[in-house]
């Protein structure tokens, strides 16, 4: 019986020392010196293109572009529920039907307000 304690002692004890170490093991590799500590004009040269930026380097996207990806996931987690819903309509009954018919007024109700908010509009 006591056995399967120690299993799990053994088990807590790796998990604490993992979580320990994984996060000091970046200082402990730039103390070695296997890190550099300085700069290399490679790092901040061109990536994948060959090209020169033109302008800032740092850009500020358009909150759209997050929200037009997260109305696409929403979409997406829509076909995810609705698929299993149409494979077993007929076994759900009207309590299925009525879950389903409550995610869709809400998801309706979510996207006539973005509409009517104007969030849906590209500018």
């Amino acid at each position: 019986m006591l056995e399967q304690y120690g299993y799990v002692g053994i088990l807590l004890i790796v998990a604490i020392l993992f979580t320990v170490t994984i996060p000091m093991l970046p200082m402990l590799v730039q103390r070695i010196g296997l890190i550099p500590h300085k700069k290399n004009p490679a790092k901040t040269g061109q990536y994948e293109c060959g090209m020169q930026t033109v302008g800032k380097t740092w850009v500020q996207y358009n909150f759209r572009y997050y929200f037009f990806a997260v109305m696409f996931v929403l979409l997406d987690m829509l076909t995810i529920f609705l698929y299993p819903w149409a494979v077993n309509v007929k076994e759900l009954g009207y309590g299925g039907l009525v879950a389903v018919g409550i995610l869709l007024v809400i998801l309706t109700v979510g996207y006539i307000y973005a509409w009517r908010k104007g969030a849906l509009q590209w500018k």
